[in-house]
């Protein structure tokens, strides 16, 4: 069943990680996984110190062509009554960590990791424009 704008903004906000994707200016998708924070409306994910193959990410490449986003966050059990998942639909910029301390402490709040080590390269910031989910039972386990 599908779930309300609020509860999907809730339920997102609560899950410990999401798929991010971006598409280039030729309209070929990317998905990565990301950790992130909910600000209002506001999903903010960095760009951190976890080992990278390059410090040219497509993801970043693609936002600066395209800056739509999409995330999803979702729960798999077996037991099927308690499967959901959320969408986030919007679009990002890229500032430098240092320009927006207030959302560093917010991934800082919710990762134990960045509490130790803050961001402090590229975020991502994506102003979300929908929020939209699908629940088997239309409760989280925690509700």
């Amino acid at each position: 069943m599908r779930i309300s704008r609020q509860k999907a903004r809730y339920w997102f906000s609560t899950a410990r990680s999401a798929r991010m994707g971006t598409a280039g200016a030729d309209g070929t998708p990317h998905l990565v996984p990301v950790t992130f924070a909910v600000v209002g409306e506001v999903v903010v994910t960095a760009v951190d110190h976890k080992p990278k193959s390059t410090t040219s990410l497509k993801r970043l490449r693609n936002l600066a062509a395209n800056p739509r986003v999409s995330f999803l966050a979702d729960h798999y059990e077996d037991d099927w009554s308690a499967l959901w998942w959320v969408r986030a639909d919007g679009s990002a910029e890229v500032p430098d960590a240092a320009e927006r301390p207030d959302l560093v402490a917010a991934l800082a709040e919710k990762y134990e990791q960045y509490r130790n080590q803050p961001p402090h390269h590229s975020l991502i910031v994506a102003r979300i424009e929908r929020w939209s989910g699908w629940s088997a039972s239309g409760k989280l386990r925690t509700d």
